[in-house]
């Protein structure tokens, strides 16, 4: 299998079937592929929308938190049940274009020879999202580069493209997700950017705004900061 697609979800019932319709387009005929859902507890059917997809297509699989755990913990367990070397993230709001993973996939082929490359980031360079949220994006990415040094414009694109073994080798903690970059880096991992196309959300409610955003995005910063500081990683070699 070479590709594992992990979607977390709360409450997207209007969403997944389109989505999975978007991905089996894009992918269909080009990848051996699996996509798993990871439904954080979701009250509005949309476990009833997961059991249907999966018995039509055995390639779409679905999880489901016992309690309310968050985005960072929804990513982590679908990389954990992942079967694929290669993880791609998408947010469940439609937001994100499945069509833009065969171009990261390749940016990751053209990379193989030198084994750096760990991630490929999206850039929601032209943002389908209201001016709050543009405003307080902006302003949030400009601190945290300048603070992490990850030289990564747009961390909170949930469209990545990474290494499975890569990431199970990084520190867990809630709201990681926000901070991948950086934290591959810290291992010694490359990553790089690429524009997506990005849409604004037709359907379903968001679950972000500045309180769940900025705030625990200021302690996150500074524990990551603290995490940068005190890596230590040399090269070893077995005495004879």
């Amino acid at each position: 299998m070479e590709l594992s697609i992990v979607i977390p979800i709360f409450n997207e019932a209007e969403n997944i079937r389109i989505l999975a319709d978007e991905i089996r387009s894009a992918l269909d005929d080009r990848y051996s592929y699996e996509v798993i859902f990871v439904d954080d507890c979701s009250s509005d059917g949309s476990q009833c929308v997961l059991r249907n997809l999966r018995t039509e297509f055995p390639q779409f699989r679905a999880l489901r938190h016992q309690r309310n755990s968050g985005q960072s913990t929804a990513v982590c367990n679908g990389v954990l049940a992942a079967n694929a070397e290669w993880i791609a993230t998408l947010d469940g709001d439609c937001q994100n274009d499945p069509a833009d993973i065969p171009a990261m996939m390749d940016m990751l082929k053209t990379s193989a020879g030198d084994g750096a490359l760990q991630m490929v980031v999206g850039y929601r360079k032209k943002r389908q999202d209201s001016w709050l949220k543009r405003i307080s994006s902006k302003i949030a990415n400009g601190v945290r580069s300048r603070l992490l040094g990850d030289a990564t414009p747009d961390t909170g694109c949930g469209l990545k493209l990474f290494s499975r073994a890569a990431f199970l080798e990084l520190p867990y903690f809630d709201h990681m997700h926000r901070f991948l970059p950086a934290l591959i880096q810290r291992n010694s991992g490359t990553t790089v950017s690429v524009e997506v196309n990005h849409r604004p959300r037709a359907r379903g409610v968001s679950k972000y705004g500045l309180h769940n955003r900025i705030w625990v995005g200021i302690i996150d910063v500074i524990g990551v900061r603290w995490l940068q500081r005190r890596v230590r990683i040399t090269a070893v070699e077995e005495c004879e």
